[in-house]
């Protein structure tokens, strides 16, 4: 009798519908196939940059595109270009004078104008037509200062030769393809300024 009566008491004591407490299921992991965060808004796409360089260069200028390929990989995406043409000579000492465009993801288009000493062991001279990719620029007043112009790295695709040249956070990688005659190495400078100038220093 005092087995029944503890048996209806325990009954009596659990509340109608009442259930057993269970864990909750474990948050499911993160899909494999999410999406890459967004680049920012104020770069510019690969696709968009090739086809500016093509622009420069001629369509399907395969060498140009590897290059600006090979800069998307090792930078990331530019939030600025430059277009324009460069003439330089040497015979030991060189110098070299450019003018082009601007193109910047955050304040439009503006002229730009280079030009630089040189000294190496470098004889002759050529004509180049310049595409210049921009990064880190969140202001144009960082452009127009010196650079070096025969230092960092450079590649060579076909005709065209590309350099990694930085100052600061700027980098500026220019892509060129020279018409004329140069042999031999250099170390220098390149100095962006807003307005044309004779002296190149």
């Amino acid at each position: 009798m005092r087995r029944m009566a503890l048996l209806v008491a325990l009954t009596c004591a659990i509340p109608a519908g009442a259930q057993e407490a269970t864990p909750p299921p474990p948050a499911a992991p993160p899909a494999a196939d999410a999406p890459l965060p967004t680049p920012p808004a104020d770069t510019y796409e690969e696709k968009d940059v090739i086809a500016a360089a093509e622009g420069v260069f001629g369509k399907g200028a395969e060498g140009a595109a590897k290059l600006v390929e090979k800069a998307f990989k090792d930078l990331g995406r530019p939030n600025g270009y430059i277009v324009g043409r460069e003439a330089s000579g040497a015979f030991v000492v060189g110098l070299r004078y450019g003018s082009g465009t601007l193109y910047s993801k955050i304040e439009g288009e503006m002229p730009v104008f280079w030009t630089g000493p040189s000294v190496g062991f470098d004889v002759g001279g050529d004509g180049s037509r310049v595409f210049t990719l921009v990064y880190h620029l969140d202001d144009s007043a960082d452009l127009f200062r010196r650079f070096p112009g025969g230092e960092g790295k450079a590649y060579f695709i076909g005709g065209f030769t590309a350099t990694y040249n930085q100052r600061d956070r700027v980098i500026l990688v220019p892509i060129k393809l020279g018409v004329g005659l140069r042999l031999g190495v250099n170390a220098g400078w390149v100095n962006y300024t807003r307005a044309s100038r004779l002296a190149p220093f």
